[in-house]
């Protein structure tokens, strides 16, 4: 792993002229042309990211004001829209897109000096947990290149994991933060839904989508959140941040924090379970109260999520027609063949998959049967999840019951491929933040720890976070 000091202290360092971008950027890029083996980029954006390092060179040489991440280099997502470079979420059937305009979050960013110099490979249009489902490659586990670095947001992971920048964007629907940072050993927050635009960032469920950061540490998560959130007028499900800055920190004074029931059964690997008992003995030596409490809607969670969100995939991945940008069949002789062959040689089987299903739950006859009782039922989780937060502060669990898997393990059977989000989409479904910091290891591969806290109360949840930080 690269030698990366905190983000406020490489940003300091630009600043103060004892470092500079240009160095900071030429760093990064040989970091990922040598850990190419990963395959955790999909795109390097070179010419871009040594153009904004001259100018902030000169910035800095001039004594002019620069931001708070002055010079430090960072990784998007592909499914950011960035300027400088394709924007493909890892589908063929964007191969060859150069967005007319960039993401608010990486917009933000760059407004406080930080420079994307890549973009990170994912399950196509975030559909998956371990990459496998990319078009391009698999991203392999920096801890073991036999197994996966989790998905969606695997490259995003991976690439913390393995040092290549100091921080990485992703994107969490279901847990797609938060799992692939418990297999590669990284802090991956998912903020509360809203708290961060999603104006340039390709939809996968509008009401689960969320934006956030991946780091090596709490308090780089927090400052990388605290650039990024806020309103947009281009996302009109921007929430109004809380007034104080997200990286002060205070100790959290005797908080009461629930053991989620559902999440520490036998489904859960007996190794992984341990480490999450571990940590839970950690924090109640340092003053916390432990109690165990009970969502009983909660084993219903990834059903409702697989009926839901592919619902919204149907819509959202309607736009890919192949008449106004990224793939189109050139052997169409009418508009409906257009359609037609662009859609079913551009997108892969998980697109596909979902699309399918999300029309069946939406279509004459279904509606009632599966999306409108799925939504009843979200509703209930929604009212379990504000009743059991009258009850204690946070909640705790495991971020997934196993380690990174094999690669093409679970990849002929979807089914236990879903399976993997089962502790993450409740999360989601309801709207709270939650946070995966790194637990301890089960055979030899990371394990993390979730965090929950109530909604807009993702200061309280950096602080708990930061705090349990502490006590490894």
């Amino acid at each position: 792993m690269a030698n990366w000091k905190t983000i406020a202290e490489e940003a300091a360092d630009v600043a103060s002229g004892t470092n500079s971008a240009i160095k900071n950027v030429e760093k990064a890029l040989k970091l990922i042309e040598d850990n190419s083996e990963y395959q955790a980029i999909i795109n390097v954006i070179k010419d871009r990211a040594l153009y904004r390092a001259k100018e902030i060179d000169a910035k800095v040489a001039k004594g002019e004001k620069v931001g708070r991440l002055v010079g430090v280099p960072f990784i998007a997502k592909d499914n950011f829209l960035t300027y400088g470079s394709e924007t493909t979420a890892a589908s063929n059937i964007l191969k060859g897109f150069e967005a007319p305009y960039q993401s608010t979050a990486i917009n933000k960013l760059e407004a406080e000096g930080a420079i994307c110099v890549a973009k990170a490979n994912l399950d196509a249009f975030a559909h998956g947990g371990s990459t496998e489902n990319s078009d391009f490659f698999v991203t392999k586990n920096p801890l073991d290149k036999t197994r996966v670095a989790g998905g969606s947001s695997g490259g995003s992971a991976a690439a913390v994991a393995l040092g290549l920048a100091p921080f990485a964007l992703g994107s969490d629907t279901g847990g797609s933060i938060r799992q692939p940072s418990s297999f590669c050993g990284v802090v991956g927050l998912k903020p509360t839904y809203g708290l961060v635009s999603r104006s340039g960032v390709v939809a996968m469920a509008s009401s689960t989508d969320v934006i956030g950061p991946i780091t090596t540490s709490v308090q780089d998560a927090a400052l990388v959140l605290d650039v990024m959130s806020g309103t947009d007028p281009l996302d009109s499900t921007t929430i109004v941040r809380n007034n104080q800055p997200y990286t002060v920190y205070k100790q959290p004074n005797t908080p009461k924090i629930g053991v989620i029931k559902e999440y520490m059964d036998e489904g859960v690997d007996p190794e992984v379970k341990k480490v999450i008992e571990e940590a839970i003995q950690r924090l109640k030596n340092a003053g916390a109260k432990i109690e165990y409490v009970s969502l009983p809607s909660l084993p219903l969670a990834l059903a409702v999520y697989y009926i839901v969100v592919p619902a919204e995939v149907s819509s959202n991945l309607s736009r890919y027609d192949g008449q106004r940008f990224g793939f189109s069949d050139g052997t169409a002789v009418n508009l409906d063949d257009s359609y037609e062959l662009s859609r079913s040689r551009g997108f892969g089987a998980e697109a596909k998959r979902r699309i399918m299903i999300g029309t069946h739950v939406l279509s004459s006859g279904y509606y009632d049967a599966y999306y409108k009782k799925a939504q009843t039922v979200r509703t209930k989780l929604c009212q379990e999840f504000t009743s059991v937060f009258e009850k204690v502060d946070y909640l705790l669990g495991p971020v997934v019951p196993e380690v990174a898997f094999k690669i093409g393990a679970n990849s002929e059977d979807p089914l236990k491929m879903y399976l993997v989000d089962i502790m993450t989409v409740a999360s989601n479904l309801v709207g709270v933040p939650a946070i995966s910091v790194p637990a301890g290891t089960a055979q030899g591969m990371p394990v993390g720890i979730q965090l929950i806290a109530p909604q807009q109360h993702d200061l309280d949840l950096l602080q708990l976070a930061k705090w349990y930080e502490e006590t490894r």
